[in-house]
């Protein structure tokens, strides 16, 4: 008489398919909200570095003159839309020295579009310095000096 092997099945049931597309699931709901605020992030960082260069010139132009420079042709830097990025649509001077970045209408996360990021300068005992307030640029998307 011959003997049959009965032979197990191998490989997964439909319920353990169905825990582990739950799993994938529930971590790509905490990942994706995450990775936009990350994205809104360093588009602003985009705004900070470029007012990188008016900072400068109105420090200048404050060491020269004692005073603040009413616009970017006064402190000697292009016009305000002539400064601009792939998210930033210009960066322009106020009459009191405060830098205004603000981000394009479209092409930008969710929650920054037309938004703005304000630098105030802060002057004492013949030095400057940056403060920033953070403008209309919604908090999570702010650099860490912003906050």
């Amino acid at each position: 008489m011959q003997k049959f092997r009965t032979q197990t099945q191998q490989g997964f049931t439909l319920i353990e398919l169905m825990i582990v597309v739950a799993i994938i699931g529930i971590l790509a709901a905490v990942a994706v909200p995450a990775y936009q605020d990350y994205i809104g992030r360093s588009q602003v960082s985009e705004a900070m570095t470029l007012t990188g260069g008016a900072k400068t010139a109105v420090a200048e132009f404050w060491s020269n003159n004692g005073a603040m420079p009413a616009n970017n042709a006064a402190a000697g830097i292009a016009e305000a839309d002539e400064i601009d990025g792939k998210y930033v649509a210009s960066v322009s001077i106020a009459d009191t020295g405060v830098i205004t970045a603000t981000m394009q209408g479209t092409g930008v996360s969710s929650g920054l579009g037309g938004t703005t990021l304000l630098l105030s300068p802060v002057t004492s005992a013949g030095t400057i310095s940056w403060t920033c307030t953070g403008g209309t640029i919604p908090a999570k998307f702010r650099p860490s000096s912003c906050r």
